[in-house]
């Protein structure tokens, strides 16, 4: 295996949010060994890359669910795809109608129209701050667009607004979840599995040599491309059916037993 893309939350990270020793030490083995290690995430680049400073690795990171790869160190953009802000535009305009909590991911910054405990929440997640401003006025002032656009609600009403979403902009964007109260909007070509293909192709590397590691709906596609794609233990239900391999859960070092089996 020449490279192992991994995903954060519920995956590499524990429950507070931290990389445990085991996990590190069996990806700098990896990587002390000449495989490529990579993360990938929901998040946005700014908080994937303490991650990948704390690892050591030296190599472009997939963030935003596929919107964005950028070099860990260098910040180099290997690729970059937004949605449109015009588009994001209509998109926030129809869920402020709707009254349903809202993000908008703009390169380092995440804004909202209103800061409230769904705020406050995902600044703990991820130590960044959630900026409360007229998010229309900052899309209209912004050339490129939203690398994604977040949802935060009850899962039983983001099943409801996904469906109405898509009636609407299935031809314009991909939707996914990365955790139950977590809509995803991301540009309809973006996912981890084109991403991780775009990566390994940049290396010469191929899908037989790639392992994919993941929890939820956001991991299907690069499971999917990946030789072997492996779900945690504590991964949501569909994504064990489409895995080639299940691990421990992340609380118990599942990330590192994965490199045992398959790396060292």
């Amino acid at each position: 295996m020449r490279l192992v893309a991994i995903d954060l939350d519920e995956t590499l990270l524990n429950d507070a949010w931290q990389i445990s020793e085991g996990n590190i030490k069996a990806i700098r083995r990896a990587v002390a060994k000449g495989v490529m290690v990579t993360l990938a995430t929901g998040r946005m680049a700014v908080s994937a890359r303490k991650y990948a400073s704390q690892l050591g690795l030296d190599v472009p990171i997939i963030t935003c669910n596929g919107a964005l790869i950028e070099h860990s160190l260098s910040r180099e953009i290997i690729c970059h795809k937004v949605i449109p802000s015009g588009l994001a535009m209509k998109i926030i305009q129809h869920l402020q109608s709707k009254e349903v909590y809202t993000q908008v991911f703009i390169k380092d910054e995440v804004f909202t129209n209103k800061w409230n405990q769904y705020s406050k929440a995902y600044e703990e997640m991820t130590g960044i701050k959630v900026q409360e401003t007229d998010v229309l006025q900052i899309l209209h002032t912004e050339p490129e667009g939203a690398e994604k656009i977040l949802c935060i609600s009850g899962e039983d009403y983001l099943q409801t607004a996904t469906a109405e979403l898509r009636q609407i902009y299935a031809d314009r964007l991909h939707f996914t979840r990365s955790k139950p109260i977590f809509l995803d909007m991301i540009d309809k070509e973006v996912n981890k599995g084109s991403a991780l293909r775009a990566l390994a192709a940049n290396f010469g590397i191929l899908p037989e040599e790639i392992i994919a590691i993941g929890d939820n709906f956001n991991d299907r596609e690069m499971l999917m491309f990946a030789g072997i794609g492996v779900a945690m233990g504590n991964a949501h239900q569909e994504l064990k059916e489409i895995a080639d391999y299940i691990t421990a859960s992340n609380k118990e070092d599942g990330v590192a037993k994965v490199f045992e089996k398959f790396v060292l």
